[in-house]
């Protein structure tokens, strides 16, 4: 019997093909010739991606404790941005193509359409209600555990968690930190660029290491599989979208078509709500109005079949050939690598680590309670409470290589980003009033 030779491809490309296209993007960065737009963005993004998603998965210690491509995707993006590796009109066209081009928006609404509209509906409606509480479990432990570690630094309790704990589990950067420091600037009198600048470092950090522990709990998983179920957070059910073969039984490619317009109009329509509600003064995300219509939507089984599966398929079209380029994007847009590496102190590090291990330890149990595998239930309603949003969501699904749990990231990131706000409002002036 004749051994076939294993192929070696990328992208779904032979070697010699993506090699030729390679020196092709090669070429136009060193030349600053990669044309502008969409166009010179994606491909840098899509290529780059893809060839450190390779050294990642393939660097032994990374690969095994640190979620491996992702999390080389994205400090290695953020490195050549900070060091000026790559050209300045370069970086600025990642930047304007990921944050005023709306590419993480166009991924995110994909992923939040396709996925929740893929699930089981009945389990949808019975996880949602339980999934609250591991939320509120998550931020509690968080908080009682920095407070606890402070101390030991010389740090009061009420500093630590106002500083520390409340920025890292507030949902990130614009829907977390900004309105955050508003809040601190409120209560204390103090301009919100002084609170910002020391809300940032905790926020990045909290990011870096919520990104690893979802590769070590991936890990965990293997060695107690009894914690996880690999992507599915019941423990009494599954949320798995219908097989391919299922969903493709009359696919056609105007499918996507449908897809694409239905994802985009429920980003549309949650960006309405929220807008209209910021004019009474409730300031809650896009994100979490398109989560909570996507629910209802087929909670009330208000689409046809067909057209779930469309945007079922579509979202994994997306989240297979567009993850690592979006990674790229959120290294080099999203990522300061000077913010992460000015923070660095022993006591700093063990201090944000000890808010990310309380936001496991807390969601885990009571997930585990309520009937949640543990694992699915420390990643979504802890880590993705503690990463830096929508950007951090996506590194963190992708190193724990459970991208399928993106709705119950995304509750975490917009309404657990919010409940924080809130409580934030009266803490802050409790505790420095």
């Amino acid at each position: 019997m004749v051994n076939e030779k294993k192929k070696y491809e990328i992208l779904g490309m032979p070697l010699i093909l993506f090699g030729i296209i390679a020196a092709v993007v090669i070429a136009a960065t060193w030349w600053n010739k990669l044309p502008g737009g969409m166009i010179g963005a994606l491909l840098l993004m899509m290529v780059l991606g893809e060839v450190l998603n390779i050294v990642g998965d393939n660097a032994p210690i990374v690969k095994t404790f640190f979620g491996g491509g992702p999390i080389v995707i994205i400090f290695a993006s953020s490195a050549l941005a900070y060091y000026h590796v790559l050209p300045e009109g370069i970086l600025k066209n990642i930047s304007t193509f990921m944050k005023g081009g709306g590419f993480l928006d166009f991924y995110i609404a994909a992923l939040i359409t396709g996925s929740i509209l893929g699930m089981d509906r009945k389990l949808l409606i019975k996880a949602a209600i339980r999934y609250f509480p591991c939320i509120i479990g998550s931020v509690g432990l968080a908080l009682i555990f920095v407070a606890l570690g402070a101390p030991l630094f010389g740090m009061k309790a009420t500093e630590a968690i106002a500083y520390i704990g409340i920025p890292i589990m507030g949902g990130g950067m614009g829907a977390g930190a900004v309105p955050i420091a508003q809040v601190f600037a409120s209560a204390l009198k103090i301009p919100a660029e002084q609170i910002l600048s020391k809300l940032v470092p905790a926020v990045a950090l909290g990011n870096a290491l919520a990104i690893v522990a979802g590769g070590m709990l991936d890990k965990v998983g293997k060695i107690r599989p009894s914690w996880t179920g690999n992507g599915q957070l019941l423990a009494s059910g599954t949320f798995e979208v219908p097989s391919d073969e299922a969903m493709q039984k009359n696919f056609s490619l105007q499918d996507f078509g449908i897809a694409i317009v239905i994802a985009t109009a429920f980003f549309t329509w949650g960006n309405i709500v929220s807008n209209l509600l910021k004019l009474v003064g409730v300031n809650i995300h896009t994100y979490a109005w398109m989560i909570i219509s996507v629910a209802v939507v087929k909670a009330a089984n208000l689409l046809p079949k067909t057209f779930e599966n469309a945007c079922a398929l579509w979202y994994k079209f997306v989240a297979k050939n567009f993850t690592a380029a979006l990674l790229v994007g959120i290294g080099i847009a999203y990522t300061n690598l000077g913010d992460i590496i000015g923070a660095f102190s022993l006591s700093y590090i063990v201090l944000v680590f000890l808010v990310v291990l309380g936001a496991i330890i807390g969601a885990g149990i009571i997930g585990k309670l309520v009937g949640f595998y543990p694992i699915e239930s420390a990643i979504t309603a802890g880590l993705c409470m503690a990463n830096m949003g929508g950007t951090g969501d996506v590194a963190v699904l992708t190193a724990a290589k459970r991208m399928e749990l993106m709705p119950f990231a995304q509750i975490s990131s917009r309404l657990g980003g919010a409940f924080i706000i809130l409580l934030a409002s009266f803490l802050v002036p409790l505790f420095f009033g």
